[in-house]
């Protein structure tokens, strides 16, 4: 007759049961999967990723400067704090609403001018069926982009200047006394923003176009079996696979609409049109690097950078309700 033997469960373990396996996340599990097998893409991260850490993230430690009295001997952690000090001068400052005022009608200009002139040249583009004649179409709206902004003001001045520029020539031509476009407050905006326009309109239909050369062919061959005209397909295929594109495009610009350039502004000025010229970014260069008023600069930057980020949150969840596409879900 068979005996039964009673074996014991290890020390430690319940009778009955087996050992429990510690469970792995499936978040760590499938990042583990992915680093060994596309580890040389995350290596090459690696250097991208420290150069954002170095030269972006650890500098904004230093914007403490705008709740403190700099002193340079001191240095930015040494100096004593003024707290909101720095804040309430500017707000009070009597330039603040003239500089918010000509930052935002500048940038908004911009825009305004800018994002629905890329779409319409690059529709256009789009049905040009002319090999040579698009892409010569294509390499002059294009190549105004790869010309520094020192040289685009250099022309710009050439051009409109009293006596020798080739628009005052053309007015005297017709009789028309010269002008001093550079000089009047009231031009100073539209030749800002046109000579950017003409600068990066080509650059920025491209991007459209690429979005373009995405849209499958066959949704135009349907609208034309169902008798659609070339504006109808424009308007019902074309722009609506675009759309997402363009929004994303449109939201990082108001996003950027209180950070517009500093250089062509700067290189546009001059004490004539400086009621018009004179924006949060000039503002910021003059009284920090010539002032060498380092806590206001940084107050005045770090509000800008606050504006911005507001604008951007607000206008993407816009576009997100709107649209059904933002920058994030």
């Amino acid at each position: 007759m068979a005996t039964l033997t009673t074996v014991r469960p290890p020390a430690g373990e319940t009778p009955g049961r087996r050992p429990r396996r510690r469970r792995e996340r499936p978040g760590i599990k499938g990042f583990r999967r992915s680093l060994a097998r596309h580890w040389t893409l995350y290596l090459l991260m690696v250097v991208p990723l420290i150069w954002f850490v170095v030269f972006k993230y650890i500098p904004m430690s230093n914007a403490v400067l705008a709740f403190k009295d700099y002193n340079v001997i001191k240095g930015i952690w040494g100096s004593p704090w003024v707290g909101w000090l720095n804040f309430d001068l500017f707000f009070h400052n009597p330039v603040f609403w003239t500089l918010v005022k000509n930052t935002f009608v500048l940038s908004l200009y911009t825009v305004a001018a800018s994002f629905p002139l890329a779409i319409v040249l690059a529709l256009a583009l789009n049905e040009i069926r002319t090999g040579l004649f698009k892409k010569t179409v294509q390499l002059v709206t294009y190549a105004p982009y790869f010309i520094s902004t020192v040289v685009v003001v250099s022309m710009t001045i050439l051009v409109l200047s009293p006596r020798l520029g080739i628009v005052n020539e053309g007015l005297g031509f017709f009789g028309v006394p010269a002008v001093d476009f550079l000089g009047n407050p009231d031009y100073f905006r539209h030749i800002y923003v046109w000579s950017d326009v003409w600068q990066t309109t080509g650059y920025s239909a491209v991007i459209y176009l690429a979005a373009l050369a995405g849209i499958d062919p066959a949704l135009h061959e349907a609208a034309r079996v169902d008798g659609a005209s070339r504006l109808r397909r424009i308007l019902h295929v074309d722009l609506p696979g675009i759309m997402p594109t363009a929004v994303i495009i449109l939201v990082l610009a108001v996003g950027n609409i209180m950070a517009i350039g500093f250089e062509k502004a700067f290189l546009l000025q001059n004490p004539l049109n400086l009621s018009e010229s004179e924006i949060i970014a000039t503002y910021v260069y003059k009284t920090g690097l010539l002032n060498a008023d380092f806590s206001m600069a940084t107050a005045v930057g770090l509000f800008n950078s606050v504006i911005n980020l507001a604008l951007l949150l607000i206008v993407n969840v816009i576009a997100k309700r709107i649209t059904g596409n933002g920058l994030w879900s």
